[in-house]
């Protein structure tokens, strides 16, 4: 099988694609192991929700765990997918790896960048072991321009340093191109 990645930035309806992915494989009758990783907390430890409204339940994953314990019988499985993977260790992502060498499809979507510009661990090792690398498209919130850059904001001001993982929504958070990120206000 394969290894996909999807990323995109933040608002680009990445959780959305992977709930309306996993609703239609189990509608076709595969087995379906949704992950999240330990540091997304916004909806609780096993339930991830889009903007949109879309959710289901899914597997806690600490990012010091192996997925194979993470999921008990893992065998059973012929589909696994992680939503905000660019959390995961670079290890867990050879697990995932691991899984489709051995006939699992792997689906992660995640951010591939952090608001710094650059790579988060586990999306670095994602496009280096995925088969197919996807971006999901969207528009910068300024100019309309395609977005690639989560900036990271207070008032007006764009943050560009500082903890890296600062989990938050659209009240920290705002998509926008690499112009407007220069620019330093929003």
């Amino acid at each position: 099988m394969k290894m996909y990645f999807y990323y995109g930035v933040m608002g680009s309806s990445k959780t959305a694609n992977a709930l309306m992915k996993k609703f239609n494989f189990e509608e076709r009758g595969r087995t379906v192991a949704l992950l999240k990783p330990s540091f997304d907390t916004r909806n609780g430890k096993t339930l991830i929700k889009s903007r949109i409204g879309l959710s289901s339940e899914a597997f806690y994953l600490d990012r010091n765990v192996s997925i194979k314990e993470t999921l008990g019988d893992y065998k059973k499985y012929n589909t696994i997918m992680v939503d905000e993977a660019q959390f995961m260790s670079a290890e867990q992502v050879d697990e995932l790896r691991e899984f489709a060498d051995n006939n699992v499809m792997v689906m992660c979507y995640g951010l591939k960048t952090d608001y710094t510009g650059k790579l988060f661990e586990g999306s670095k090792r994602i496009i280096e072991v995925s088969d197919t690398i996807r971006e999901i498209q969207s528009m910068c919130s300024k100019c309309g321009k395609k977005a690639i850059v989560n900036a990271r904001y207070s008032g007006n001001k764009i943050i560009y340093s500082g903890n890296i993982i600062d989990i938050g929504g659209e009240d920290k958070y705002i998509s926008l191109c690499h112009k407007c990120w220069t620019k330093g206000t929003i």
